[in-house]
């Protein structure tokens, strides 16, 4: 059984995207692979805001344990989870297939 995390209450997403957020980072810089994480992101974010605005508002999601802040129409914690997604996803990628990893790419 997996334990309870919601003890952290209104703050149990944000404390959730901290942890992984802080293993991205580590991973990004592990690969350094910080800048070429973050242009991608940079590019990848507006797709994602507009998907997420777009399911949050037709109702195919709510999240219960959340701090109830929102910025431009949706909670902080999506903006936060629209950021760590894909740096988590590409540290784990650059980690084990990056050019600072000796690897060829194919």
């Amino acid at each position: 059984m997996l334990p309870d995390i919601g003890v952290f209450g209104p703050y149990t997403y944000l404390v959730t995207e901290v942890v992984w957020g802080t293993v991205a980072l580590v991973l990004l810089w592990r690969a350094r692979a910080l800048r070429m994480a973050a242009k991608t992101i940079v590019v990848l974010y507006p797709i994602a805001y507009v998907w997420d605005w777009y399911t949050l508002t037709v109702g195919v999601f709510a999240i219960k344990l959340r701090t109830g802040v929102d910025f431009l129409g949706i909670p902080i914690e999506e903006h936060i989870f629209m950021i760590v997604v894909p740096a988590l996803i590409l540290g784990i990628h650059e980690n084990l297939h990056g050019l600072s990893s000796g690897s060829n790419s194919e």
